[in-house]
């Protein structure tokens, strides 16, 4: 039975989407954040590099203890991590988000340790955040001579609420005469019916399409001021959505995704398989009594050939439902619908595209 996830849509190819699902408003989206630190209190699984000694002698001369040879730090209870954060829309100053904790160099284990006072930055270098507190990694590593157990990883923890937001993004919303709606997906059908579904609720021609990713919407009069209010209004408008016909493909799994709009000409197709089989078997020789020689196991392994007959199946779909049962119909397997998807799309016979991840 071939493992096939259909998307089915209305017959006419065509969905209902709200805009606030297939679209975002420029600006408004998430940062990342990333900074250098140290963790502290680890029980002798930290780091061993150099690296990490000088880091630790940075840090305790901006405390105002100097450190003549950082060579002659030893702390296996110190880690040197990266901390990631991700800073979310309209931050203010004061609110709190996760950090995660990763470590860079050789550290076993970061479990029980606490992340000191680490500056996060931006892309443009501007410190929007400071990380610090305790690291739980759900998880643990624990072995001894040659044997070791570990549950999750544990070199890479998280600091619930550990990065508390030092400054803000700079978006006046209120002060915006155009705001830019960007699609998820390009496309011109989309951007187009997005344009006319909101000139049409906001009776005016306030949108104006400018590529297939992009919809300018100019401020009305009656909502300046207030771009809340609009966009609240303006992304729960319905619009009608043109489903490319697209076949994906997952090699690793064997999943593949077909969309309703796919349709294949009418074409015949062989299918059969060559099976090969090797089994090994180990059979012990005996030498005779009082001999010298010893007993051994001497492997002997048989291989065998199975070529299936071929069958020619003419596959021709109007619809998804009948190229889903032609293909059912042959009995074949994921990797050999696979196979018979890449070959449709190179004669041509397959009308969508295809896409391998």
């Amino acid at each position: 039975m071939v493992f096939v996830l259909a998307l089915v849509l209305p017959h006419h190819g065509v969905n209902a989407e709200r805009i606030k699902d297939i679209a975002s408003i420029e600006g408004v989206r998430d940062n990342q954040l990333v900074g250098y630190g140290l963790v502290v209190g680890l029980n002798g699984t930290g780091d061993k590099g150099r690296a990490t000694m000088q880091s630790i002698a940075n840090m305790l001369a901006r405390m105002g203890l100097t450190v003549i040879n950082p060579r002659d730090i030893k702390a296996k209870n110190t880690a040197t991590v990266m901390v990631t954060a991700t800073l979310p829309p309209f931050p203010r100053a004061g609110n709190r988000v996760d950090a995660l904790v990763s470590a860079i160099a050789d550290a076993k284990d970061i479990q029980g340790g606490t992340l000191l006072m680490t500056p996060l930055k931006g892309p443009d270098g501007k410190v929007y955040g400071l990380a610090q507190g305790p690291i739980s990694i759900g998880g643990f590593a624990a072995g001894s001579g040659g044997s070791g157990v570990q549950k999750n990883h544990p070199t890479v923890g998280r600091i619930p609420n550990g990065v508390i937001i030092e400054r803000e993004v700079p978006l006046s919303l209120n002060s915006l005469t155009e705001v830019k709606i960007l699609l998820h997906s390009p496309d011109f059908t989309v951007a187009s019916n997005i344009t006319r579904e909101i000139n049409r609720a906001l009776k005016n021609g306030y949108a104006e399409a400018l590529d297939p990713s992009t919809v300018a919407l100019k401020v009305p009069e009656s909502y300046k001021g207030r771009i809340v209010e609009l966009m609240r209004f303006v992304e729960n408008i319905d619009v009608a959505v043109d489903t490319p016909a697209k076949v994906v493909i997952n090699e690793r799994t064997g999943t593949v995704v077909i969309g309703d709009n796919v349709r294949i000409s009418p074409v015949a197709i062989a299918h059969g398989g060559l099976t090969i089989e090797i089994t090994t078997e180990y059979q012990v020789s005996q030498p005779p009594s009082f001999s010298p020689g010893k007993t051994t196991v001497v492997p002997s392994a048989d291989v065998q050939a199975r070529e299936e007959k071929a069958h020619l199946v003419e596959v021709a779909g109007a619809s998804l439902g009948e190229v889903v049962r032609a293909l059912n119909a042959m009995g074949v397997t994921p990797r050999d619908l696979i196979a018979i998807l890449q070959a449709l799309k190179a004669s041509g016979a397959l009308r969508a595209e295809l896409e391998i991840i």
